[in-house]
């Protein structure tokens, strides 16, 4: 691998992340430890009763993976606007959405991939229906790097203001909504044994589609935010 090349720019740029990310371990366990208190709180708010939470438990699940991929959402890009590397990325010689790319990628393997893993459990808590141990990850894993792709460029819109929680929540969650009501509706239509093949390829459809556009749609922001 010749130094200086694009290929060896994005493995320093995931090395760094992921290494800034092992420093920072207790903030990375915040989103994990958030979903599971969301989802141990539902019992003892409405009842512990099997056929009451049944039901529900896909959905519960699907609002904690949001949420708690909506509390670490604005750090995806805050550390490095404040210590200057982010313009340091903006100016590079290498193709910027490329770069911003890696940093999704970490991301979502920091956040949302424990989520993933643990959406077992979460189901568990709640009396997931046995037919679905198998499709709600699969479900979450099609659905949360759309949430982390869509929920980039809306922080790349941000990351110049201040105290800009409360307005990156207004753009993300009308944008969440679809992703969610697709990656729920398979699971809830399996439960009911319904063909649910139907949601995950419109979901697999958008994931490659924001796979392509969001790192680009992502970059431009950037550039006017950091200009």
């Amino acid at each position: 691998m010749r130094p200086g090349s694009t290929r060896a720019a994005c493995l320093a740029l995931l090395r760094r992340d992921l290494l800034l990310v092992w420093r920072r371990r207790g903030d990375t366990l915040t989103p994990l430890l958030f979903a599971l208190i969301v989802v141990a709180l539902f019992p003892l708010a409405i009842g512990a009763q099997m056929e009451t939470l049944r039901p529900i438990a896909v959905g519960v699940v699907f609002v904690a993976t949001l949420l708690a991929g909506l509390l670490a959402l604005d750090s995806l890009f805050r550390g490095d606007y404040e210590d200057g590397s982010l313009e340091q990325l903006v100016v590079s010689p290498h193709p910027l959405a490329l770069l911003l790319a890696c940093k999704i990628a970490v991301h979502w393997l920091t956040t949302a991939l424990p989520l993933i893993a643990l959406s077992p459990l979460l189901g568990e808590l709640l009396f997931l229906d046995p037919a679905l141990r198998g499709l709600l990850p699969l479900a979450l894993a099609l659905t949360t790097p759309l949430l982390s792709l869509i929920g980039a460029v809306c922080v790349a819109l941000t990351v110049g203001m201040q105290r800009s929680g409360m307005l990156l929540a207004l753009l993300v969650l009308p944008l969440y909504v679809p992703v969610l009501i697709f990656g729920a509706g398979a699971c809830n239509a399996a439960q009911m044994g319904l063909p649910y093949l139907a949601p995950l390829l419109w979901l697999a459809a958008g994931l490659v589609l924001a796979l392509v556009l969001a790192p680009l749609a992502c970059a431009a922001a950037l550039r006017i935010s950091t200009s």
